[in-house]
């Protein structure tokens, strides 16, 4: 009697957690839809998404019962990965300006240009969950290049929010064009956005510095 005692909340417990199989479809969906996403926009139909994840229509709505519960995941997903990529540049790297430089690279590969056109979507934007992941990669960010200005290695005369516009516009295919191999291109195009960024700066850019208080503004 005791041991059966003892078992029951056991199996109970074990019950209640996801299975490891189940948590893999469940990261397999939200990466096929991140990349979807990017590729063809954020209407790409649910069953594409399916299909690429490599698991049946009723996998995914079992996960994700409408497209706003799986944008709600793919916008978290990307937040919480690009912040997570920039705290391991600044643990990881000695110099301030190959973090920042890592961190960009690194924010491509996350696919960060997949939230801009997703953002247009129907889903609850201003979720607890989402604000505060945003919140977490705003100040991880605005953390890296602070370093990297006072480091004396970036130029002055630029903030968060130009970093963040220049990568959400060189991390996305541009519309209306069948070149979905875009990603051979990326890497190429950010090193030469960061090269701009290094001092001694070579131009005076027109303009003020974009904040992130332009940004929410907008």
């Amino acid at each position: 009697m005791e041991t059966a005692a003892r078992t029951a909340p056991e199996c109970r417990r074990r019950a209640s957690r996801p299975r490891a199989d189940a948590l893999r479809n469940r990261e397999r969906i939200v990466t096929a839809a991140r990349e979807l996403f990017v590729e063809l926009g954020p209407d790409v139909p649910l069953d594409d998404v399916a299909r690429r994840a490599g698991v049946g229509n009723a996998t995914l709505y079992r996960n994700f019962p409408d497209r706003a519960a799986l944008t709600h995941e793919v916008v978290l997903a990307v937040l919480s990965r690009t912040a997570d990529r920039a705290e391991e540049a600044m643990a990881e790297e000695s110099d301030p300006f190959d973090a920042l430089s890592r961190f960009v690279h690194a924010a491509a590969d996350e696919r960060v240009g997949a939230l801009c056109p997703v953002l247009s979507g129907a889903f609850d934007r201003d979720h607890p969950e989402l604000l505060a992941e945003r919140r977490h990669l705003e100040e991880a960010v605005e953390e890296v290049v602070r370093r990297a200005m006072a480091s004396g290695g970036l130029r002055t005369d630029i903030a968060v929010g130009d970093l963040m516009i220049a990568l959400s516009q060189l991390t996305r295919p541009l519309p209306g064009i069948a070149c979905l191999d875009i990603d051979q291109f990326v890497h190429r195009h950010l090193q030469l956005f960061l090269d701009g960024l290094r001092t001694p700066v070579r131009s005076e850019l027109p303009g003020s510095a974009a904040t992130l208080e332009d940004l929410r503004r907008r």
